[in-house]
């Protein structure tokens, strides 16, 4: 007996774009007659019934959704071969009303396959015009590393979980009862690891499993289970055809049009992300407390960057260092913030540290780093990605989007988007803290 010709219809899509650049070509008489008829059948209840999970529901709908049920219903017909209609279970209510309509246009009924609905990781639906709400196939592990640690996860809360949703439906089942492990120092209660999704899950409600260590544990399978496909992706240039056919680039290049903004860094569409920042290696050769002791958590640092004078810092450490750990250390400055007045002193810069719980450190520099060394990101180095802003535009919130993807990994490495901050002469560091933010 044949098998049947089980195809996806995006995948049907692609493959159209390949005949005619990027445009899908599916508009003809008997398909626009079809319309018609299909409009003539169904109800306006079953229309706003089947676009329910899927069109934007409202008092007086559009006629734009009031159609699209349909339009989908004959797509299994007009893109040929299709036996089959494979959709998350929002769909199940359009593929309801094709399963009812189309027999009555006199074409064959199909079937649909449907899968549990995953929670994107930004929050509520998963949605292909939202890249950060989902892992594609292709995402480097660079990319799973930093959509996973912006992802939406709230502690204790298993029901809007988009990391717990992967761990259940796409990580534990190609486990088949191989552990689960949840990387932690020692300090933090050593390695935790699972066999099952519930246990897993359990564990997570009771907020015994910190987000960060869920979310870098998770990460990592994830590359694991993506490497082999990457790897036959690598070696076939036809499917690569295919990708580039279908989803041509729509931004320039890296380093393309980004050198345009130097002198002062900051064009208008140039994008917000690490290479904005002026990070640079500081040495602290003097600390005091803030002269106002109405602020005893404050101190005030002279810092040399390699300019002619030092810069003034106020920073919030003297609950977390001693004025002795502080004199004559390496730190990482944030030098182009706007000056700010704190407590009758102008701070000129924002000293870098890591923050998990009650713990605070500063990041370390590689200890041959010199003062003025600037610290960057592969990929984002200012020759490439264009000179740092002049000063930060307060009201652009440009360091508070870039530090989100600011973390520390799991082996004390300060991290944005999954990739080491370092100076020329290695890696920006924090002692202790693990799996912890950076401000």
């Amino acid at each position: 007996m044949q098998m049947p010709n089980i195809v996806l219809l995006s995948y049907i899509c692609m493959y159209v774009c390949m005949y005619d650049g990027v445009n899908i070509v599916c508009v003809c008489r008997e398909y626009t007659l079809d319309v018609y008829r299909m409009a003539s059948v169904v109800t306006e209840h079953d229309a706003k019934k089947a676009g329910a999970e899927v069109v934007k529901q409202v008092k007086n709908p559009l006629l734009s959704g009031l159609l699209y049920p349909g339009l989908q219903a004959l797509d299994e017909e007009y893109l040929k071969g299709v036996d089959a209609q494979f959709g998350g279970e929002d769909q199940r209510k359009i593929f309801t009303l094709a399963e009812k309509y189309l027999p009555n246009l006199g074409y064959k009924k199909r079937i649909h396959l449907m899968n549990p609905m995953v929670p994107g990781l930004t929050g509520g639906k998963m949605s292909a015009s939202e890249p950060d709400s989902k892992i594609d196939l292709l995402d480097s592990p660079g990319d799973v590393k930093r959509k996973i640690k912006k992802a939406f996860c709230e502690p204790g809360n298993v029901q809007e979980n988009g990391i717990l949703a992967f761990a259940k439906h796409v990580l534990f089942p190609v486990l088949d009862g191989t552990e689960f492990v949840i990387e932690r120092s020692k300090k933090h209660g050593g390695n935790v690891r699972y066999t099952t999704f519930t246990e897993l899950e359990e564990s997570y409600a009771k907020e015994e499993i910190y987000p960060l260590d869920l979310k870098n544990a998770v990460a990592r399978e994830l590359s694991k289970l993506l490497e082999p496909i990457h790897a036959k992706f690598s070696a076939d240039s036809e499917m690569q055809m295919i990708r580039d056919r279908a989803y041509p680039d729509e931004v320039v290049k890296k380093g393309g049009g980004k050198k345009g903004a130097g002198g002062g860094g900051a064009g208008p569409d140039r994008p917000v992300d690490i290479s904005r920042l002026d990070l640079r290696v500081g040495v602290v050769i003097s600390a005091e407390k803030h002269p106002d002791p109405s602020v005893s958590s404050l101190y005030v640092e002279k810092v040399d960057i390699g300019e002619k004078e030092p810069r003034t810092v106020v920073s919030g450490l003297a609950k977390h260092l001693t004025l002795e750990e502080l004199r004559d250390r390496k730190v990482v400055l944030l030098c182009n913030l706007k000056p700010a007045n704190m407590k009758g002193v102008r701070s000129e810069a924002m000293l870098l540290a890591s923050s998990k719980d009650e713990s605070v450190e500063p990041l370390d520099p590689p200890p041959d780093s010199k003062p003025g060394d600037r610290v960057y990101v592969d990929g984002y180095q200012h020759d490439v990605a264009g000179e740092p802003d002049a000063v930060l535009n307060p009201k652009k919130k440009i360091f508070e989007q870039v530090q989100a993807d600011l973390l520390v990994n799991s082996d004390c490495v300060a991290e944005y988007k999954g990739e080491p901050l370092r100076t020329t002469v290695g890696v920006v560091k924090v002692r202790t803290l693990t799996s912890a933010g950076i401000k």
